[in-house]
């Protein structure tokens, strides 16, 4: 049986997790606060995905977006909303990968944020340590 020591997270990686954790929230706060408004450049950029301009569904994804962060963002539901925010962020890659956008700035930034949300989580939770030990 292997056993996996526990090292706590030093104080600076704890404040770069945080810090990235904050970073995503707000830009992701943001983002689902524009799809509620809606405004047009939410409505027509759907258009263009091919999800029509319809000022509803912009809305449900906001809503979406917005109670998903906020799971991430409390730290008993942390690990729930990263994963619900994992595959949200799936599927804006799939979309723009449909239409074919273009390769790092558009379609791989869902990567990029879930890499952040992550990795913030890893930094400032031990529990997520605990289930993706790195070894040295």
């Amino acid at each position: 049986m292997t056993t996996i020591t526990e090292t706590p997270a030093s104080r600076p990686a704890r404040w770069t997790g945080r810090i990235l954790s904050g970073l995503v929230i707000v830009f992701l706060m943001i983002d689902g606060a524009i799809k509620l408004v809606p405004w047009p450049i939410v409505t027509e950029t759907m258009g263009r995905m091919g999800y029509g301009s319809s000022e509803t569904m912009a809305r449900s994804l906001g809503l979406i977006t917005i109670v998903c962060t906020v799971l991430y963002s409390i730290p008993p539901t942390s690990i729930l909303g990263a994963i619900l925010l994992t595959g949200y962020l799936g599927g804006a890659m799939a979309s723009h990968v449909r239409i074919g956008s273009p390769l790092f700035t558009h379609t791989l930034f869902g990567l990029y944020l879930g890499l952040m949300v992550w990795g913030g989580l890893w930094l400032r939770d031990k529990n997520v340590r605990s289930l993706i030990p790195f070894r040295r």
